[in-house]
């Protein structure tokens, strides 16, 4: 099984400076909250101790999934790839053959998908319908909806 993740040099970068953020900032307040519990007394009756605890255990596993993310990580930069095949990183333009409109998608990471803000995950049925195409080919999509089809009018690598 290949367990390196693929992400571009921007979703990389998130990462780190989330990974910072919470050892840096939320894990010394977190670390402040139970201090501040611990000095009010009893243990068994402090909600204050309790949540600041729960929240340590919810600190501490997205640090060790964060972690594990940046060390799997494959960066892609999407300027590197070239050609008229769809890659990972290739910003595709589709036209869906039955409503006639018009979407634009950057195939990115798991981590990085944003659909809203058109970053589509490689690994959606969409982005793994995608892969391989070329401009002017016809993808077809089962999604939840039903089944879609769509043209490929653009690829590009920015």
């Amino acid at each position: 099984m290949n367990d390196r993740l693929p992400m571009t040099p921007k979703g990389f970068e998130t990462l780190q400076t989330e990974l910072k953020r919470l050892k840096s900032v939320d894990r010394p307040e977190n670390i402040q909250d139970i201090e501040e519990a611990l000095a009010h007394g009893d243990l068994s009756e402090n909600a204050e101790y309790h949540a600041a605890m729960e929240r340590k255990s919810h600190i501490d596993a997205r640090i060790r999934f964060v972690d594990d993310r940046i060390a799997r990580a494959q960066v892609i930069d999407p300027k590197s790839q070239v050609g008229d095949k769809i890659l990972f990183g290739a910003t595709v333009v589709l036209c869906d053959t039955e409503t006639d409109g018009e979407v634009t998608y950057t195939l990115v990471g798991d981590d990085e998908s944003d659909v809203k803000n058109g970053l589509l995950s490689y690994s959606s049925p969409v982005g793994r319908a995608l892969i391989g195409k070329e401009e002017t080919d016809e993808v077809t999509v089962k999604i939840p909806k039903g089944t879609r089809v769509y043209e490929v009018l653009k690829v590009r690598y920015e």
